[in-house]
């Protein structure tokens, strides 16, 4: 495992890509309302990268090639929807919508679930577990903490509340290219894996499932479902570990040292 390890400059220049994808990512969730499709969700990221005059992480990527700039996944679908005309929200449903772009030669990857319109308690619960047990990891991404005090983090926050979480799909570093070393596991041992040191910089994404968190794969090759078809919901920021504690490169409130909250 080769972890490449990031100057301060090249932290700041990942915190204004971080910055871009951020405010694209904040108008994409304003229009995921009842009636909306998610092909019209990605429209809009679409215009976000022109207007900005950056490059779409997920747009090609891989085999196949994925063939949008967002992943827009609705209720049972984990991670890596693909956005369709045919894919209308409603009233009640959750959708995670993951977004990569890159700037200055540099990643920035983020994903939030949204909640459209009247949604149930239990997909309430769903979603506001996931997002703290985020925000329980990046609490730890300090100095001399190791990767799996973030994975048990995660884990143990949402299985003391009843949920599972996927270890089929795991955070990644990330840099000049959008998955570096290391893998971030959503689960695992406090105190095993990686020392954590000045300089990396990682995507911690914690996907949480209502039932069991076994995954199934669909016939795009692409789209991530509960096997058992529960509720899933999915929470993304990329972080830099610095002398100051986490910087979530992100997150616009944050600064190094004090992680933020989002709005």
């Amino acid at each position: 495992m080769r972890i490449v390890y990031k100057s301060p400059d090249e932290i700041r220049l990942m915190r204004e890509s971080g910055l871009v994808a951020a405010s694209i990512l904040d108008e994409v969730c304003a229009a995921a309302k009842p009636g909306v499709s998610t092909w019209d969700l990605d429209q809009i990221a679409r215009r976000g990268i022109e207007k900005h005059r950056v490059l779409s992480a997920f747009l090609g990527y891989a085999q196949p090639p994925y063939p949008a700039v967002l992943c827009t996944s609705i209720n049972e679908v984990i991670v890596h929807g693909i956005p369709r005309k045919t894919d209308v929200l409603k009233d009640g449903d959750i959708i995670g919508i993951d977004f990569g772009i890159f700037m200055h030669g540099f990643c920035a990857d983020t994903a939030r679930t949204v909640m459209v319109g009247q949604v149930p308690k239990a997909q309430q619960d769903l979603v506001a577990t996931a997002r703290a047990a985020l925000d329980s990891a990046i609490a730890l991404c300090r100095v001399g903490n190791r990767l799996g005090d973030i994975g048990n983090a995660v884990q143990s926050y949402a299985e003391a509340q009843g949920y599972s979480v996927v270890r089929q799909f795991v955070g990644h570093g990330t840099g000049r290219q959008m998955h570096e070393d290391p893998q971030v596991p959503n689960f695992g041992d406090a105190g095993s894996g990686r020392r954590l040191k000045t300089g990396l910089v990682i995507a911690v994404e914690p996907m949480v499932n209502a039932g069991a968190p076994d995954v199934e794969v669909l016939d795009d090759d692409w789209t991530a479902v509960t096997k058992d078809r529960s509720m899933s919901a999915h929470f993304e920021h990329t972080i830099a570990i610095t002398d100051e504690g986490p910087w979530v490169l992100t997150r616009p409130s944050s600064t190094p040292g004090n992680p933020g909250k989002d709005s």
